[in-house]
């Protein structure tokens, strides 16, 4: 199905600040639509106005479908449809005609025409399924009314409001709550659903009657005087969305301020119930807090237990005794630099970019020669469960490299180098250690070395991350390691 700013661009001589007008009407009139029992179809005259193009199509979420199949995308020449010419060319809404039948379904149509700045620039085209008319309630009475005055103000150009941008995934709707205002802001009217979302936040008594913006403050806890912009936004002298917190209940309004015939009139406040939704992100927000703290103390324990090795290994007096706790200070510090980082995020993944460069340049410190170490390549956003036991499989790594490939005085350089492949579970991460030092020793086998640091790189690689691991020579001098890892980690049991 074509989009909207397609069909407008490639039939209509409509402007860009008018396609953003008729955008900013279609986010808002599911309103008109639900309000009106009705579905919508936007028509606009095509460039040689010969023709109109149906560009948008909303259906109510408070009655049945008049149109079983969408509408977007067809064309009528101009005299086909009487009433749409009559709204468009006399800039008036349009209600006269008997009902269409549509499949054996009468259909009430109705045209209203869409004005910005004095031109008008399409037709919205309300069609009402009337096979289930009945005698109207008060709530349906009151939503019919506003619906009226919504559309009077459409055809005006005062709807919708362009300093207000909302969003209508998150913004009240009809269903969930309606108030109806008069001109002072006294209730005349408020859904079942509105008046518990009231009660919620501890009102005892009806609404009717009440004056919505002292009635709302009073409920609100506030210190000291009544806020006086709280009474304002609540008696709906402009276009705004708020939330009230009372009683332990919040509920989200959203005041519009009805001017059918450029009068204030009255207005209509949508609201909802949001206390349990704002309940939960309070719970979530504070198991990230939690998860963060959590996080930070692990590191400053890690960094403890690092300090109290280094410790311990100055009261050494064996320098194997020494070397040793020197790399258990450095395996323990690269864990150390993924829970920073973790700590730092509001989920469990992190940039490990980052962290490599970190780790190479921890680990490059104990280098006995000048050796310079480099990263190429990206190794991107890993999950936690991935980039701890890789942070201590790269500390190995580098730490092997610079200690066994290098000498005292001698000169080199490092490379990390990693390569992402693949998406989503099938996603694979390439690293690849290159030193141009000294080399394997002949005969050597990594798969069978029995030494602590490799025996930590195979147990990661296989067993933690499900992946490959190989040490070979250089193709010119020195020794390269490969690691192949799943992006996301299946443990081997």
């Amino acid at each position: 199905m074509p989009s909207m700013n397609d069909l407008v661009r490639q039939h209509t001589a409509l402007s860009d600040s008018d396609l953003e007008w008729l955008h900013l009407l279609v986010s808002e009139w599911q309103l008109l639509s639900d309000l009106s029992f009705a579905d919508l179809v936007l028509w606009v005259p095509t460039r040689d106005g010969t023709r109109y193009v149906s560009v948008a199509q909303m259906r109510p979420n408070t009655g049945p479908t008049s149109y079983q199949d969408d509408m977007v995308g067809h064309l009528a020449p101009r005299g086909r449809r009487p009433m749409l010419d009559a709204a468009l060319d006399e800039g008036r809404i349009v209600r006269e005609g008997d009902p269409e039948w549509r499949e054996e379904v009468p259909v009430r149509v109705e045209s209203i025409p869409v004005r910005r700045e004095g031109r008008v620039l399409g037709v919205i085209a309300r069609n009402t399924n009337l096979l289930t008319v009945r005698t109207p309630s008060r709530l349906e009475l009151t939503y019919l009314q506003s619906a009226s005055d919504l559309a009077q103000m459409i055809a005006a150009g005062s709807f919708p409001f362009p300093e207000q941008q909302v969003d209508m995934d998150a913004s009240p709707r009809a269903g969930d709550g309606l108030i109806r205002l008069d001109a002072d802001g006294v209730v005349q009217y408020a859904s079942p659903n509105a008046l518990s979302a009231y009660h919620r936040l501890g009102l005892a008594a009806d609404l009717v009657g009440c004056h919505l913006g002292q009635t709302t403050a009073e409920l609100a806890p506030v210190r000291g005087p009544v806020d006086e912009a709280l009474v304002k936004l609540a008696s709906g002298w402009a276009p705004r969305e708020f939330e009230v917190e009372g009683n332990d209940g919040v509920i989200q309004l959203r005041a519009i301020p009805l001017k059918p015939k450029g009068t204030h009139i009255g207005s209509l406040v949508l609201l909802r119930d949001v206390t349990e939704l704002r309940r939960r992100e309070r719970e979530l927000i504070t198991k990230d807090a939690t998860i963060r703290e959590i996080h930070h103390r692990v590191k400053n324990n890690l960094q403890t237990v690092a300090a109290l090795l280094r410790l311990q290994a100055r009261r050494m007096d064996s320098d194997q005794g020494r070397e040793a706790l020197n790399e258990a200070v450095r395996r323990v510090g690269s864990i150390a630099i993924v829970h920073e980082t973790l700590s730092q995020n509001l989920d469990e993944r992190v940039e490990f970019d980052d962290i490599a460069d970190r780790v190479l340049a921890m680990v490059a410190e104990i280098s006995p020669g000048k050796v310079t170490g480099r990263r190429t390549g990206r190794f991107g956003i890993l999950e936690a469960e991935v980039a701890t036991p890789l942070s201590m499989v790269l500390t190995e790594v580098l730490q092997n490299a610079l200690e066994h490939g290098f000498g005292p005085g001698e000169m080199g350089t490092v490379e990390v180098a990693a390569v992402r492949s693949g998406t989503g579970a099938e996603g694979r991460l390439l690293v690849t250690v290159q030193d141009d030092g000294r080399g394997l020793p002949e005969g050597f086998d990594p798969q069978r070395a029995g030494n602590l640091g490799l025996q930590i790189v195979r147990t990661l690689v296989e067993g933690e991350l499900g992946g490959r691991f190989d040490m070979v020579p250089a193709p010119e001098r020195g020794t390269r390691v490969v690691l192949d890892i799943p992006v996301r980690a299946e443990k081997k049991h």
